[in-house]
């Protein structure tokens, strides 16, 4: 099998988002990772990159310089990963997209939705070339959910209710570091940390789009510089209701996201702390598990059934479609800069009607 030569910008050892890209892309058997910009400071990149063994031509201190040299290396990279503070992925990615080397990136997008569109629009013949790291859309039984939504088995959806519950900054004393700074983290909080996740879920699922919402917008801890709670109601292209809750103050949830859709003949219920089945309840009383891996299901698995699959196989599975899409194949599944830009679009409408008191608010088209 190919591999295919990546570089990773930020993300040094030890930070959660970087180690789980680099056990992901390990997971896959189709990536090398042979350059990377570690850090933006000099000293700490030049470690970084002898800790992961990275050939010391190839670890950069600068990456606007390691996209022009591996532009021009004849075994140059063929993709650039973004595990940078939020503040840096549109300024990152220009430099590689503009080198010609396709990028996956973090999410959100960028800090603001005017910044993510001027982007988009410099970069429209690029779009297909930008992977955004929507995980949970990786999870075999949340694309096998949007198969069976879409094949009609729910019938038509009525309601959909999406929550994603944290409890890390429940702590005034939480370190919660960039996240929590409005310059490198975006005025969003958890709306776009976690919030753009559960908001990409609801309509990856359920093939709807949302059209206009209704925000409560807090700051349950003193003095925190960003929102840490939402709850947003939401109104769909099908005339369907639902709401989002989003929290990083939830007190006793670990990552606690939980996707309900209920239709004219069933519900769907999956929950990422149990990610290998569905339930789906009719009016009759019946209740049916579904099991990753089971003969009814027609997602592929990278486990066998009873063999858990979870997160890091999410992020494989983003990044195998990822291999495919480099390889000349389709990969419709696979989250684009679209995609980025409507989790900033839901960011904004959801600020903005939090500062209007819950009024409802268009989302930009």
């Amino acid at each position: 099998m190919k591999k295919w030569p990546v570089g990773m910008i930020g993300g040094a050892p030890g930070s959660f988002m970087g180690d789980v890209h680099r056990r992901a892309l390990a997971l896959t058997g189709q990536f090398s990772l042979v350059a990377g910009c570690l850090s933006r400071h000099a000293g700490p990149a030049l470690k970084a990159g002898q800790a992961l063994g990275l050939d010391p031509a190839r670890t950069y201190t600068d990456w606007t310089q390691m996209a022009r040299v591996e532009a021009a290396r004849p075994d140059g990279i063929a993709l650039a990963i973004i595990v940078t503070p939020n503040d840096m992925h549109l300024p990152v990615a220009a430099s590689f997209l503009e080198a010609g080397i396709p990028v996956l990136c973090e999410k959100p997008l960028a800090l603001t939705l005017e910044q993510a569109r001027h982007f988009a629009e410099r970069f429209i013949a690029q779009a297909q070339d930008m992977v955004v790291a929507y995980t949970y859309s990786g999870y075999a039984m949340v694309r096998e959910a949007r198969r069976l939504v879409l094949d009609g088995a729910l019938g038509a959806l009525r309601n959909i209710q999406v929550e994603y519950l944290q409890d890390w900054l429940g702590d005034a004393d939480s370190d919660g570091g960039w996240r929590l700074d409005a310059r490198t983290g975006g005025a969003g909080g958890c709306l776009g940390d976690i919030g753009t996740h559960a908001f990409h879920l609801a309509e990856f699922v359920s093939g709807l789009r949302c059209e206009v919402l209704s925000a409560r917008v807090s700051r349950l801890v003193p003095r925190r510089a960003v929102p840490d709670d939402a709850q947003v109601q939401l109104r769909f292209s099908n005339n369907a209701v639902g709401s989002l809750w989003v929290s990083q103050v939830a007190t006793g949830c670990g990552n606690a996201l939980r996707l309900r859709l209920f239709g004219e003949k069933a519900g769907l219920e999956w929950n990422q702390e149990q990610p290998d089945s569905l339930i789906i309840s009719t009016a009759d009383g019946r209740t049916t598990h579904v099991a990753r891996g089971g003969s009814v299901v027609q997602t592929p698995s990278l486990l066998p059934r009873g063999h858990p699959e979870g997160y890091e196989e999410a992020f494989a599975r983003l990044y195998a479609d990822t291999a495919s899409l480099l390889g000349g194949h389709d990969a419709p599944l696979l989250p684009r800069l679209p995609d980025g830009i409507r989790g900033q679009e839901f960011i904004e409408a959801a600020l903005e009607s939090g500062a209007q008191y819950g009024a409802w608010t268009l989302l930009q088209a």
